[in-house]
């Protein structure tokens, strides 16, 4: 038996220098196997673009992070619904996603939660509901900053974003972003780096989040968009094998087998990420046809550069966590570590003033690295509260299943 072979039956989680035998599918998927419908919701600034799904109920208003899109809740809104009465409604904040306003570049913390104001009460106007906000990192602290100024709001999920660990981050999110690759091949190249990189551990949420993320560069269109209208093969581009790991620059490529979901869910190696999405991975993934770009192949480029937004990045999460406090409405803190939490957080935790779980094994976007656990833990929570009224899948988190 070959030293290799021994190698891979000794350590079956990983092979070392060669490709993996099943190739894994990096195409996209369009937004439609997860929302009814999208809408534009125009604004004194702008109009919001919105993914939507649920008929009756109260608004859960989803709010992205930095650089992602709505499309990042996708496969949380798919869950949630099956569990409780709601209408999910994804926006993509300003300067992101299909959302087109007069100065895509003002994202102060201030602009951005009046944006979230205002679609708020459309949508309140529209369907009689009051909101339940749920915001991811950048999403999190406009979703706080909202709830101080809106009255008809029924509760607060806040998901991965602590004012202290957050600030602490910010001093090295200039080479986090500089670490990324600037344009790839083919947006099959892109779901991959999402996904290989580190991005996300849920390789179904890669390939329908990745797509509202960048902008096709010949046509100015957002891949999602170019998705739907069939612009772009969702079977045929996958990287070929010439094009995985073992193409590398490195001499010796590490290349993850296939796991069962179990030993997937064990192996998390960045829980408790900063605010911003990033890759701890940019620099053991070098893949030249994502990182060496001939002029001719450069297609797909960011939607968003957010090492411009930098001005931004105090005024997102200073003084997060008192404004969080005072808020009166039920509030819900979910967190990747525990070690995230600061002095503040954890003293008004310890008093009651909200309710924490922490999802371990999980990344910095946790809605998409475990969207059936956020939407149980979320289901329960405003359940428990009278938030929203449970359906016949809910089980309640403190009773054993029948």
């Amino acid at each position: 038996m070959s030293d290799l072979r021994r190698n891979i039956l000794r350590f079956p989680g990983k092979r070392t220098g060669i490709v993996k035998t099943s190739m894994q599918n990096f195409s996209p998927i369009k937004w439609s196997e997860y929302f009814s419908e999208e809408e534009g919701i125009q604004t004194t600034d702008g109009v919001f673009h919105v993914y939507g799904r649920g008929t009756d109920g109260p608004i859960l208003l989803c709010l992205h992070g930095g650089g992602y899109s709505g499309l990042t809740w996708s496969l949380f809104a798919a869950e949630i619904v099956k569990l409780i009465n709601c209408q999910v409604k994804a926006v993509d904040l300003r300067g992101h996603g299909k959302t087109t306003t007069s100065n895509d570049a003002d994202l102060s913390l201030e602009v951005m939660a009046n944006d979230v104001i205002e679609v708020a009460n459309k949508l309140s106007e529209k369907t009689g509901q009051p909101i339940i906000l749920m915001g991811h990192s950048m999403g999190g602290a406009i979703a706080v900053e909202t709830a101080r100024k809106l009255d008809s709001i029924l509760g607060l999920c806040v998901i991965d974003v602590v004012e202290g660990t957050a600030l602490d981050a910010l001093s090295s999110m200039q080479s986090i972003l500089r670490g990324r690759p600037s344009h790839f091949k083919s947006l099959p190249h892109a779901i991959q780096w999402c996904y290989k990189g580190g991005q996300t551990h849920n390789l179904e949420a890669a390939r329908v989040s990745m797509p509202g993320q960048v902008l096709n560069t010949k046509t100015g269109k957002l891949a999602a968009d170019e998705c739907d209208n069939a612009g772009l093969s969702t079977v045929d581009e996958s990287p070929s094998h010439s094009d995985d790991l073992v193409a590398s620059s490195y001499t010796i490529a590490e290349v993850e087998e296939e796991l069962e979901e179990s030993e997937q869910s064990d192996k998390c190696t960045d829980c408790g990420k900063p605010p911003l999405p990033k890759s701890q991975k940019t620099n053991t993934f070098k893949d030249p046809n994502i990182i060496k770009l001939e002029d001719n192949g450069m297609i797909f480029k960011w939607r968003i550069d957010l090492s411009k937004t930098e001005k931004f990045w105090t005024g997102w999460f200073k003084g997060l966590s008192q404004k969080f406090l005072d808020i009166h409405a039920p509030k819900l803190l979910l967190l990747a570590n525990i070690h995230g939490l600061d002095t503040a957080l954890t003293v008004g935790q310890m008093q009651g003033k909200f309710q924490m779980r922490v999802l371990a094994k999980s990344g910095h976007a946790i809605h998409e690295d475990q969207p059936q656990k956020v939407a149980e833990v979320l289901s329960g929570y405003v359940v428990k509260q009278k938030l929203a009224t449970p359906k016949p899948a809910f089980v309640h988190p403190d009773l054993p299943e029948c």
